[in-house]
């Protein structure tokens, strides 16, 4: 499973993490900062800092979990 690891900055100067799982293959630099502008300009998500003002990073995490039966 791949997840898109998004930073934002709020009004207080904090940051903020938004993480979106099952990403597809693939994704580019170009679709990450539009979602991340779109997230933004429609002011989406709320916090106790403030609306979203700026984009930080963003980053794409893999995990491969592998379950072993034990019992």
């Amino acid at each position: 499973m791949k997840t898109l690891q998004m930073v934002f900055q709020n009004q207080a100067g904090k940051n903020v993490s938004v993480n979106i799982p099952y990403v597809k293959d693939g994704i580019t630099v170009e679709e990450i900062r539009s979602l991340m502008q779109l997230i933004i300009s429609k002011n989406i998500f709320e916090t106790t800092g403030g609306d979203l003002i700026a984009a930080m990073s963003a980053n794409v995490v893999a995990r491969d979990v592998t379950e072993f039966n034990v019992r």
